[in-house]
């Protein structure tokens, strides 16, 4: 079942051609005050159960937002994606608001604002439950920008962690895969560019990127134990926008086990 909401106000202005980045909020920072929306005729809160889609349309932005079957048949799951989807939500909404006060006020055109964040999972456990999302945004200029999330949910403690936390450093996770990476990374840069990346140089496009510095994903091929580690990495990290994103999978060796915090070890097995 998927729980489809769309809430349409005055038709949405076109969007710009090209579109500016800006990157995503911190998971922390406070939600702005709601702005209110008309909403469908009817409309009710989200009933728990099943995956879940909201598309919201308005004179001032876009937004969407949804995420898995597996996510929403887990309670306290699925209430965090839709505190995390109210948050988001005001938080487009007010910041679209001021965008269109400041284009007015400086008689600058105003195209409308925009929000999608997509949910997937990557990888369901008996006891934990790893998730992606990829990001999308609009807040004016020349580009859209876009970007990656991850969360574990620890169903038993019902709580979310972030992948970096089941290790005991990011130091020690970069050790164990870090030179992989940085090889896989710059053998990737050098199809897209054409040439090789310049040995020893020092450019910000050119550098290794750490694990921590990506997002980190938990996967499994067996349904039992995580046993792959995913990475994503976002425009502006390693190479211009127009290089677009980079994507590696590597698995978990015995040396990426013994970087695993004890208590989570038996959760993890080595390919």
């Amino acid at each position: 079942m998927i729980r489809r909401f769309t809430y349409l106000a005055v038709p949405l202005l076109f969007l710009a051609a090209c579109e500016e980045r800006e990157a995503p909020a911190p998971l922390d920072t406070p939600a702005p005050p709601p702005v209110p929306t008309p909403q469908a005729k009817g409309s009710q809160p989200a009933p728990l159960g099943g995956a879940r889609e909201v598309s919201e349309r308005t004179d001032l932005f876009l937004f969407e937002y949804s995420y898995p079957q597996a996510a929403g048949e887990t309670q306290e799951l699925a209430r965090w994606l839709d505190s995390r989807l109210e948050r988001e939500r005001n938080r487009l909404a007010a910041r679209a608001e001021e965008g269109r006060n400041e284009a007015r006020d400086n008689g600058f055109p105003f195209n409308a604002y925009s929000s999608e964040t997509a949910w997937e999972v990557v990888a369901d456990l008996p006891d934990w439950l790893s998730m992606s999302a990829e990001l999308s945004s609009y807040s004016g200029g020349a580009h859209p920008n876009y970007g990656f999330d991850t969360i574990v949910w620890n169903k038993e403690r019902g709580a979310a962690m972030e992948p970096i936390a089941f290790f005991t450093s990011p130091q020690a996770l970069d050790a164990a895969i870090g030179q992989k990476l940085c090889d896989a990374l710059n053998a990737e840069r050098a199809k897209r560019r054409g040439e090789a990346v310049p040995e020893g140089s020092d450019d910000t496009f050119d550098t290794c990127i750490k694990p921590d510095e990506t997002n980190l994903l938990l996967g499994s091929t067996n349904g039992q134990s995580f046993n792959r580690i995913g990475i994503q990495i976002a425009p502006y990290l390693a190479g211009p926008y127009a290089e677009g994103s980079y994507e590696f999978t590597f698995p978990v060796t015995p040396e990426v086990l013994e970087t695993v915090q004890e208590e989570y070890r038996d959760v993890f097995s080595a390919s």
